[in-house]
């Protein structure tokens, strides 16, 4: 899944004499002080090589085994020192900061530049998030299953016109007790309901906690791409980008599950990144130190591993496509334990990395499950008696227990005595059997329904809300006016993308490069999956759990663009303007749509020049 072949210099790679922000050198200031001397010439080890040679081929220089396993971080507290020199070429332009001041931004780069572009993006988020006043798409599911967890820990069922009550000019909130047949997991739900508790049952309580995680996760994403590439600019483009994807905004902005699956998948690849730096920073230690050959070398306790298993039960228990999340990102750790033995020179490299993959799942697993069940404590706790408990809480009492017929649509050779398990578990296990069944038979035709193979072009979109008022309604100035919320992603930023994961493809397959190995694994886990349902009714929303991997891809190739730090003066600023165009472009676009992420009213013309293909509408 990842090679672990790094490039000599990453591309986009910090000076750290800029404290992690990236400046083009002036010409005539001759070589950059940050550059490390030319490595010794590595010799050419195999007979494909010394033939490449003879036609003019040059290895490339291999960073020492110690420097691969650990690469250096552009900046940060326990990198940058305490007092940095000042900067000759800022000097140079007449920027001149106080030593404390420079030292200061130096050191804390690595965290200012992330929270100053997730506080852009939040701001972008929260501005307007009561609007409109209404319960959009499934916000009519899970807005009122919210509310009903908090009050009795189990979803319940709401007279057919409560969302006009809800949304009234005098609201109210017509709940009750009667329980509901719901589909999904509850912790996306009992997230939405904590804005619910703080600001009420309106569209800001219900929107407000799925706002604060899309901001997050774009803090996140900056910090995962700055560890992943290495450097601050890169990390604080790729926050940008998502900041300015509108499906990512749209659903940052509506109560709907996805973007906290996304949320938690992201969280989980974030601390799997940790544990990667964290094992092999280990690993480096004790091969310096002498303790122990390559061979007998201990991982020991990891703790950054654990805390993805429970973030990957976390996505399980919002929707079960997270159990694919599980297995691609178990076979990505397992892959990066196996480069991480074979660089430290491990004979058996392969057996002992396929060890400790093999040890690493059952413990992943065990905790995923153990999240998930415990998703369902206030199921669990409401009665058994029926009626009066959550939906099929009541299904095995006094019922004889036989292990089911069919387990996901494959049927039992055989069935056993289960009368030992507890009636809560069987009924549980016969509510997901329903409910497996209900995913895997929707095939009901919708409006707004699409194909995977028309995400990444953004084939279909989804519209959320639309109104089209007439000349003085609703505050129309025009003949006629269309207000609209759209959930599609920014065209120019996933049609870059397209290109990128191109250019990843031929990062991982062809360089051996794992950081493009690792956007791929993570880019399939919440994409591919759905292919194996061509027949279901499934939506472009959807691929909102795959969009920072889509982003990072993306920045990445900007990386490229920008070129690495040893390139000279002329190919830095061309690669740099290029970039730096890419970006404004991708921005640009992000605004020109933007009337139609917030239900902005517009005139009718102007929706319409915005359609740029007929079945985007």
């Amino acid at each position: 899944m990842s090679g672990e072949k790094a490039p000599e210099t990453p591309p986009g790679v910090d000076h750290p004499e800029q404290g992690g922000i990236a400046v083009l050198p002036a010409p005539g200031d001759g070589p950059p002080a940050a550059v490390p001397a030319p490595r010794t010439t590595v010799p050419l080890r195999s007979a494909w090589e010394r033939g490449l040679a003879r036609h003019g081929y040059r290895a490339p220089d291999r960073p020492e085994p110690a420097e691969q396993l650990v690469p250096p971080m552009p900046d940060g507290p326990r990198v940058t020192p305490r007092r940095v020199p000042p900067s000759p070429r800022l000097a140079a332009r007449g920027i001149v900061l106080p030593d404390l001041l420079w030292s200061w931004l130096c050191r804390w780069s690595g965290w200012l530049g992330p929270v100053a572009v997730a506080l852009f993006g939040g701001v972008l988020r929260f501005w307007g998030l009561g609007q409109p006043n209404s319960l959009i798409f499934d916000e009519t599911y899970y807005a009122k299953d919210a509310y009903a967890l908090w009050h009795v820990g189990y979803e319940t069922s709401w007279p057919d016109d409560a969302n006009a009550q809800i949304v009234a000019p005098h609201p109210s909130v017509p709940f009750r007790t009667d329980p509901a047949y719901i589909v999904h997991p509850p912790v996306g739900k009992w997230l939405i309901g904590i804005g619910e508790q703080l600001f009420g049952m309106h569209p800001f309580g219900w929107r407000f906690m799925v706002a604060v995680l899309g901001t997050v996760s774009i803090l996140m994403l900056a910090r995962i791409a700055r560890r992943l590439f290495r450097s601050t600019l890169l990390g604080c483009v790729a926050g940008l980008l998502l900041s300015v994807d509108g499906l990512h905004y749209v659903m940052s902005r509506s109560a709907l599950l996805d973007l906290i699956v996304m949320f938690w998948m992201l969280a989980a690849f974030g601390f799997l990144l940790l544990d990667r730096d964290r094992t092999r920073g280990l690993i480096a230690r004790r091969l310096a130190d002498g303790r122990g050959g390559a061979e007998r070398l201990s991982l020991g306790w990891r703790p950054y591993r654990l805390a993805a298993a429970v973030c990957i039960g976390l996505t399980c228990a919002t929707k079960w496509s997270g159990m694919y999340v599980l297995l691609a990102f178990w076979l990505l750790g397992a892959c990066w334990d196996i480069g991480a033995r074979r660089l430290a020179g491990a004979r058996r490299w392969l057996r002992l990395g396929l060890w400790d993959a093999t040890l690493a799942l059952p413990v992943v697993a065990l905790i995923a499950i153990g999240v998930y069940l415990a998703s369902w404590t206030g199921w669990f706790l409401s009665s058994n008696v029926p009626g009066q408990g959550g939906y099929g809480r009541d299904w095995a009492v006094h019922r004889a227990g036989l292990s089911p017929e069919f387990v996901f649509g494959v049927k039992m050779p055989f069935q056993f005595d289960l009368t030992w398990v507890p009636d809560a578990l069987r009924s549980l296990w016969h509510y997901h059997a329903t409910m497996y069944s209900f995913h895997v038979n929707l095939h009901d035709p919708h409006t707004y329904q699409s194909n995977p193979w028309s995400w990444l072009f953004l084939g279909r979109p989804v519209s959320y809300f639309y109104e089209s008022p007439k000349s003085g309604q609703s505050g129309c100035t025009a003949n006629e006016c269309a207000r609209e919320v759209l959930g599609i992603g920014t065209p120019l930023l996933w049609w870059a993308g397209v290109a990128a994961l191109a250019y990843c493809l031929y990062r991982w397959a062809l360089r051996r490069d794992w950081r493009a190995g690792a956007v791929l694994c993570g880019l399939a886990a919440g994409y591919l999956p759905w292919f194996m349902y061509q027949q279901r009714t499934i939506f472009l929303f959807y691929a909102v759990a795959f969009v920072p991997f889509l982003v990072l891809a993306v920045t990445m190739m900007i990386g490229a663009l920008i070129g690495p730090a040893t390139a000279s003066y002329d190919r830095r600023v061309v690669g740099t303007t290029a970039a730096a165009l890419l970006v404004l472009a991708i921005m640009w676009n992000f605004l020109y749509f933007l009337p139609l992420y917030t239900g902005e009213m517009i005139p009718m013309d102007d929706w319409r020049s915005r359609m740029w293909f007929t079945s985007w509408i």
